[in-house]
């Protein structure tokens, strides 16, 4: 368990086959201000393993519900990606969460079927792959190249992440033993409309694992009344691509869930809310406003 920083509790959690290490570059932007958390999930590399099984998504945010009971934390803000913004959604729902961040939230596919969802068969090819390669991946992984190949499903500029997090990645992909119960699983997220607490929804604009146009409408949908952003120029996990962005969105969410303060005299507000820019690095990604 990554933990850093004091503070209100902030609980990051990560996307399938990944782990607590997902976080590793966003949680020092964080502890400044914040305690932060990064646990690792049910049935994954250097997580609790499942007693039984199929394990379903359940089964995997039951277990997280355990580890803030064993944290003393009876409601945190929470932020997560992929399966982690699901996890965090509904534990929000389950009235463990003062915010939640939700960042491209699995679970917003069609409540019937799994054909529509092409994602997960990208992620089991990856997997097949990665097991395939291992071994020579310490030399292949010093190119740049493949390191973007390797993680095209995951980030938009895979190159910039290091052969040795990439390694990681890899290793925590084929460590997940629940892998293919959480990819096959024929549940999704229902709405949740009236959000017990402030949500935010931040889909990735880049994501080739849910597609922003195609489930971020679906998202809308079924948590009307979530802030809703889009992040620019990133992948299906965004904190490879741009760590800085994944902290500036996390603590705007946070921000949100904290009153505001009094107008003084001469303070000017926005009518109808606006919409606001992230600052961004030369060249790269920004947020769009809320767009509802």
């Amino acid at each position: 368990m990554l933990r850093v920083g004091s503070g209100e509790p902030v609980l990051l959690f990560h996307g399938v086959m990944g782990s607590e290490r997902m976080w590793q570059d966003v949680a020092p932007l964080l502890g400044s201000d914040y305690e932060v958390i990064a646990p690792t999930a049910l049935g994954h590399s250097g997580g609790p393993p499942p007693l039984e099984g199929p394990v379903g998504n359940r089964d995997v945010v039951d277990a997280a519900e355990r580890q803030m009971d064993e944290l003393s934390l009876g409601r945190a803000h929470l932020v997560g990606n992929s399966m982690g913004g699901w996890m965090a959604l509904e534990l929000a729902r389950r009235g463990r969460a003062f915010s939640v961040c939700a960042m491209s939230p699995a679970g917003v596919w069609p409540s019937i079927g799994t054909a529509s969802r092409p994602g997960p068969n990208r992620l089991r090819q990856g997997q097949r792959m990665g097991r395939l390669t291992r071994p020579a991946l310490p030399v292949l992984y010093r190119s740049r190249g493949v390191r973007q190949f390797a993680l095209r499903n995951a980030a938009a500029n895979g190159a910039r992440v290091s052969r040795e997090q990439t390694l990681q990645l890899t290793d925590d992909m084929l460590g997940c033993s629940i892998a293919e119960d959480i990819l096959a699983t024929d549940e999704h997220f229902a709405p949740l409309d009236p959000g017990p607490c402030p949500i935010t929804i931040a889909w990735c604009e880049l994501d080739r694992i849910f597609p922003e146009g195609e489930f971020g409408a679906r998202a809308r949908e079924r948590l009307p009344g979530a802030r809703y952003v889009v992040l620019r120029n990133v992948g299906h996990v965004p904190m490879l691509d741009d760590p800085k962005l994944v902290a500036a969105v996390i603590r705007e969410s946070l921000a949100a869930a904290t009153p505001a303060p009094a107008p003084t005299d001469g303070a000017v507000r926005a009518a109808g809310g606006g919409s606001l820019e992230l600052p961004a690095e030369p060249g790269g990604a920004a947020t769009s406003g809320p767009s509802a």
